[in-house]
């Protein structure tokens, strides 16, 4: 009776079976004793690892940079980036699994996590800024709260914004205009500014009353 074709969902276990069986034969004999992780937890951990690789290539140039791997993988990862093909794709971040195991995890855990919660935060940022550039064009109302929480804008500079881009018409499918980009931009930037402590306004000295 001919064999039943395998399910290409299972083609990944199938690879991580293969990087199991790679073992010494002692070490394949101690997680059959029980002294080693079992078949099931070396699996899953190969698993993590390969999710970890895929995690890692996905950093940016510029904090792969300052991460501490060995050259062959970081070369692996600059292989993925330049492949196209999904096949291609795939079998190099199984390589990029692979080569993890020679890789300590927990800095690069750390080196993905923060990233995630940097763009996160970057994410939230972007959202509040556009919420403020809608109110500031919806309504003279938000121009006093803006200011309110942050007094250190150049009021005119932005007045100035939202009048010119309340006046710019967009026809359907047309772009939005420079002073729209420019007011975005001047609500993102003032945003970022923390104001120092020194800089908030001094109590009055009662000394110098009338």
């Amino acid at each position: 009776m001919p064999r039943e074709p395998k399910h290409a969902s299972n083609r990944q276990a199938q690879e991580i079976d293969a990087d199991i069986e790679d073992l010494p034969t002692s070490k394949r004999q101690m997680a059959i004793d029980g002294v080693l992780p079992s078949r099931n937890e070396l699996k899953q951990q190969m698993q993590d690892l390969q999710e970890l690789g895929e995690a890692v290539a996905a950093l940016p140039v510029d904090r792969l940079d300052k991460l501490k791997i060995d050259e062959r993988l970081r070369d692996a990862i600059d292989e993925l980036r330049r492949t196209r093909s999904f096949e291609g794709k795939r079998r190099q971040l199984q390589y990029i699994g692979k080569l993890m195991k020679h890789e300590d995890p927990a800095p690069l855990r750390e080196a993905v996590a923060s990233y995630r919660v940097g763009s996160a935060g970057d994410t939230l940022a972007l959202h509040k800024a556009e919420y403020w550039r809608d109110q500031l064009l919806a309504t003279d109302d938000a121009l006093a709260s803006w200011v309110k929480e942050h007094p250190a804008t150049d009021v005119q500079q932005l007045r100035s914004l939202v009048r010119a881009a309340r006046k710019e018409k967009l026809e359907p499918g047309e772009r939005h205009g420079r002073a729209y980009r420019d007011l975005f931009k001047l609500v993102k930037e003032q945003m970022l500014e923390v104001p120092a402590e020194d800089d908030e306004a001094p109590e009055s000295d009662p000394s110098h009353d009338d």
